[in-house]
């Protein structure tokens, strides 16, 4: 299909796309700006976030961390915790640790060229091509996941996007617009997430319906095709919510490195707790639990029960349960602090 775009086919299918997203395309914050580390924020956000979510995360972020040199003297913790609930934390320790790099190995100007911005710490193909696409208006195709699954139903690909990266980034890389770039890219990304969208794609208002085989076919919802779906593992977590005789609950920082790295936890086991209760609250007082809390990663679930415990123990790893609000902790244990804030469970017995 890519070899069969003709010259005039593709300066009409760039013209129609770009006429439509003058019209049609969404305004947003990092839209046509000219700060690359902006941009280069927006772009990592962005991986696997929805736009409605990110919007205020954004602001948040260069608020507190306006430019590539506040970001990198910032602490670790203090940037994990402004992610906090945004989720893929590697994303936001993968910031701060290119900022460092920006500033170290570039003296704090953010690098335009492609092997260089290449070599910062999380940035893949299509995140380099999007911030300086975006930010330079250079001529670099992108391959999100809006994208893919554009380009797919565009030439019918018979298998997985995952099984045929080589052919999307061709058919990316043909159609992006030499002259116009930034917009191409963008217009690419809106008719993703506007038009093309997973479940219903409003086929009557794309300005590609005429060279799009999947809407031809009369089967635009069959692409992008399948991969088989793999069983998602559950995995039955007891969290120990350990209150101390001052009312401080204790906490533990998981490893930097790995799932939810640098992150703050209440400790926790699969299966059988009575093992960590020995080992950390020896003669604790079970009390009560907490309603189950479930949360889906990529590639497991969980389903954590929190039960609460009374200790007679204090020093290190003991916070007020007011302070909890200053450290960074996952999804799953947020919604135990709310349960524990709903309960009034804080309250000294």
């Amino acid at each position: 299909m890519v070899a069969l775009w003709t010259a005039e086919i593709l300066a009409e299918m760039r013209r129609s796309l770009l006429d439509w997203y003058q019209q049609a395309g969404r305004t947003l914050p990092w839209r046509n700006e000219p700060d690359i580390y902006r941009v280069w924020v927006s772009e990592i956000m962005l991986q696997q976030t929805q736009v409605k979510t990110v919007i205020p995360y954004y602001e948040r972020w260069l608020a507190q961390f306006p430019t590539v040199e506040a970001l990198a003297a910032a602490d670790l913790q203090a940037v994990l915790k402004q992610w906090e609930g945004l989720g893929y934390y590697a994303r936001a320790r993968n910031l701060h640790q290119a900022a460092q790099q920006v500033v170290t190995d570039f003296a704090g100007q953010f690098p335009e060229d492609l092997d260089k911005i290449l070599c910062l710490k999380g940035i893949g193909r299509t995140t380099a091509g999007g911030i300086l696409s975006s930010a330079r208006n250079l001529p670099l195709a992108i391959l999100d996941g809006n994208v893919k699954r554009v380009l797919a139903r565009l030439i019918a690909l018979e298998v997985p996007p995952v099984k045929a990266l080589d052919e999307l980034w061709d058919a990316s890389e043909t159609l992006l617009d030499p002259e116009n770039p930034r917009d191409f890219n963008q217009a690419l990304m809106d008719l993703g997430a506007t038009l093309c969208t997973v479940k219903q794609p409003n086929c009557p208002r794309c300005p590609w319906q005429n060279h799009c085989t999947a809407y031809l076919k009369h089967q635009p919802t069959d692409f992008p095709r399948k991969a088989p779906k793999k069983q998602i593992p559950t995995k039955k977590i007891v969290a120990a919510i350990a209150f101390n005789l001052e009312n401080q609950v204790f906490i533990q920082q998981r490893p930097q490195d790995g799932l939810l790295g640098g992150l703050w936890e209440f400790p926790n086991q699969e299966g059988n707790i009575q093992p960590l209760l020995t080992d950390l609250f020896p003669g604790a007082q079970y009390e009560r639990s907490l309603n189950t809390v479930f949360h889906a990663y990529t590639h497991f679930k969980i389903q954590v029960e929190p039960q609460i415990y009374r200790v007679n123990l204090s020093g290190s790893g003991w916070v007020s349960f007011q302070n909890l609000k200053d450290y960074p902790f996952s999804k799953a244990h947020l919604k135990i602090i709310e349960q524990l804030q709903d309960s009034q469970l804080s309250l000294p017995i």
